[in-house]
């Protein structure tokens, strides 16, 4: 099972979606504890959702192997994105809801866990920096959009019921000015927060660097605005049909807004 998928776009726009991907490997799954095989933290269906991608020229990358493998969106060094807040690791040992993903004996150690990071999480990233220094050069900039989705209520991380759609912008330093808050005020007909509970992860703060050219932006999507939330977590394409004409709104004011930013100095 290779690693990713990748296909190139002729827009200077990548879409990343480090969560997607459900395949376990055989030498993992027997470790695994009954609450980890529904794999319950995966964001489900974004292939399907964004399903108008290639219309607009955007590159994709998406992971296909469990984020209970690695968490492609967590730091290599496993620091904590939200100090003081409670947070999954880059090799997580339990879930969202707090159950175990291991079978008592079973979890890996630390050397493991190094082991994961270079086969797993090393790829991929190497992927996605090569896509946007590759869009650099033809365009002049590069466009980051990091999709994810989750529970639209889950106590461990936030109170109440979580917003529809969720920017990121690292508190405005991933992006070029402006680049945020355009997009929250281009919502219509789904609440919508910028910089709230999830202000982008890792891989939005990593690669966001608008003065040499790269503007990114992850959004966090309440899972319950198109799938249903319980196992098999079905797909809902009556909710999709409503909610994809907003992401496309919205990945195609990023692709003006982040033009309109200019190339880098």
């Amino acid at each position: 099972m290779e690693l990713f998928s990748y296909r190139a776009g002729s827009a200077p726009l990548l879409v990343s979606m480090p969560h997607a991907g459900t395949f376990i490997p055989e030498w993992l799954a027997p470790r695994l504890s009954p609450a980890a095989r529904a794999l319950p933290d995966t964001d489900w269906h974004l292939e399907r959702l964004y399903s108008f991608l290639d219309e607009l020229g955007a590159s994709v990358l998406v992971a296909t192997h469990s984020r209970y493998v690695v968490d492609l969106n967590r730091p290599p060094d496993n620091t904590n994105l939200y100090p003081g807040q409670d947070t999954t690791g880059i090799v997580p040992v339990d879930s969202f809801h707090r159950q175990p993903l291991y079978i008592a004996g079973f979890a890996p150690s630390g050397d493991e866990v190094v082991q994961r990071i270079e086969a797993y999480w090393r790829p991929y990233h190497q992927q996605l920096a090569q896509a946007l220094a590759d869009m650099r050069a033809k365009h002049g900039y590069a466009l980051l959009w990091d999709a994810h989705s989750i529970f639209s209520v889950l106590p461990r991380f936030f109170q109440g019921k979580l917003p529809h759609l969720n920017l990121g912008t690292a508190d405005g330093k991933s992006c070029a000015p402006g680049i945020g808050e355009a997009l929250r005020k281009s919502v219509e007909g789904y609440s919508a927060v910028l910089n709230a509970r999830f202000k982008g992860g890792y891989i939005t703060r990593r690669y966001g660097d608008p003065a040499n050219g790269v503007h990114a932006v992850q959004l966090e999507l309440s899972e319950a605005t198109y799938m249903e939330e319980e196992p098999p977590y079905k797909f809902r394409e009556h909710l999709a049909k409503r909610l994809r004409p907003q992401l496309r709104t919205l990945l195609e004011l990023f692709l003006l807004t982040g033009a309109n930013s200019g190339q880098r100095p």
